[in-house]
């Protein structure tokens, strides 16, 4: 939690009780639906929450955006952005309905109004959105076949509507010959953990 505070100092203390809160929330749920690895779990902060924030770096969604979660897993990284942007409608969708569960009960317990659920894969999701961000659910290319046609062609945020994905270091590789418009983050730009060293942010637009 004291890696979330030195990086987001502006937290409201709503917020910073919802993020301390998650730890014991996801320690429970996760010894009856495992949606994150037994070893990841005392690392919670750093590999789930502190890496969905790290889209935070790179956008401050305005209030009335419209973001989907394809592959949301136990609600990464979904739930922490709808944490960080309460303003923001967030839709969090995987095909697996136990961990819809988890995320389902997670949003309960923090009293989240900015979130709602689906049981479902990206094809069919059978509306738009501004953004879709994720979690490495598949390759690069692969994916955005699946939700480009998810995304409004009109924004109002800073940067165009689009994907945010969050990879590894062998996205160069996907995107070798990629037809579409995009820009790659380090993450270890914002973050000094040695686990960020090769984790990107890749918003394709």
């Amino acid at each position: 939690m004291d890696q979330i505070l030195t990086y987001f100092p502006g937290l409201l203390p709503e917020q910073i009780d919802q993020f301390q809160k998650l730890q014991d929330i996801y320690s429970y749920w996760n010894q009856r639906i495992n949606v994150i690895s037994r070893k990841d779990i005392d690392n919670l902060y750093e590999r789930h929450v502190l890496h969905s924030l790290s889209i935070a770096k790179i956008i401050q969604f305005k209030p009335d955006t419209t973001v989907l979660d394809v592959g949301t897993g136990g609600g990464f990284p979904g739930i922490p952005l709808a944490i960080f942007f309460p303003a923001v409608s967030f839709h969090l969708v995987d095909s697996i309905g136990k961990k819809i569960k988890v995320v389902e009960e997670v949003t309960k317990a923090l009293k989240l109004k900015n979130i709602t659920t689906q049981k479902a894969r990206a094809e069919i999701v059978d509306q738009q959105f501004d953004f879709v961000v994720s979690r490495a659910v598949a390759t690069l290319p692969v994916f955005h076949r699946w939700v480009e046609k998810l995304i409004n062609e009109r924004g109002f945020n800073n940067l165009p509507n689009g994907l945010f994905y969050l990879k590894g270091d062998n996205v160069g590789e996907e995107l070798k010959n990629f037809p579409h418009s995009y820009h790659s983050y380090d993450i270890s730009d914002f973050f000094n953990e040695s686990f960020f060293a090769s984790k990107k942010i890749i918003h394709i637009f």
